[in-house]
């Protein structure tokens, strides 16, 4: 028996210090995952937040069909998507206040010294590859986020969509296609006179 088989048994017997353990082990992890679809950070602790509080109310359900991380992992990503739903749904936030602003200069993005044009092109490059993501069906986005951002295997990615590796495969070439093609439109566009 694994060591997460022994928590989640721990934690199904009523030991709430046993899923702490477990939200120790893979709080890091999860918060990755969640800010390959919500890329703000404070905003993807929360919702990492609600999918620990999910995952706990869900495992007196867990069987153990599939690893408790993988379990996890589909969580997170449903929660992900549910949140990006009713983000979209809210009106938008209002304008930065005045007083806020002056904290900008304690940024430490603007105490580095890389040259500008090096931080232009560096943006250029993370903007287009969000943008291309962002612009994917949404099975293709998962899969590429967890393979690039998570360094999933094909197997693990395969367990966690639930659907076959060939179409994993499939998936992840199409997104790093996409992503190649915004990229070189990007470079295209600065060579130009």
């Amino acid at each position: 028996m694994s060591v997460d088989q022994e928590l989640v048994q721990r934690v199904q017997a009523g030991d709430k210090s046993a899923f702490d353990v477990l939200i120790m082990k893979y709080q890091q992890r999860i918060i990755n995952v969640i800010t390959g679809f919500v890329h703000d950070p404070v905003e993807a602790q929360d919702v990492a937040q609600e999918a620990f509080i999910k995952a706990y109310r869900a495992i007196p359900n867990f069987r153990g069909d599939s690893a408790f991380y993988t379990w996890l992992y589909r969580i997170a990503i449903n929660t992900s998507k549910n949140h990006l739903t009713a983000r979209a749904r809210r009106p938008p936030a209002m304008d930065v206040d005045a007083a806020d602003a002056t904290n900008t200069y304690d940024a430490p993005e603007l105490k580095e010294f890389e040259t500008p044009e090096s931080n232009l092109v560096s943006n250029e490059l993370e903007q287009a590859i969000h943008q291309a993501i962002d612009e994917l069906q949404e099975d293709t986005a998962t899969a590429i986020k967890l393979r690039e951002f998570e360094g999933m295997s094909y197997e693990e990615i395969s367990e966690a969509m639930d659907c076959p590796i060939g179409t994993v495969r499939s998936r992840i070439f199409r997104a790093r296609e996409a992503i190649e093609q915004r990229i070189q439109m990007i470079m295209g566009e600065g060579e130009q006179p």
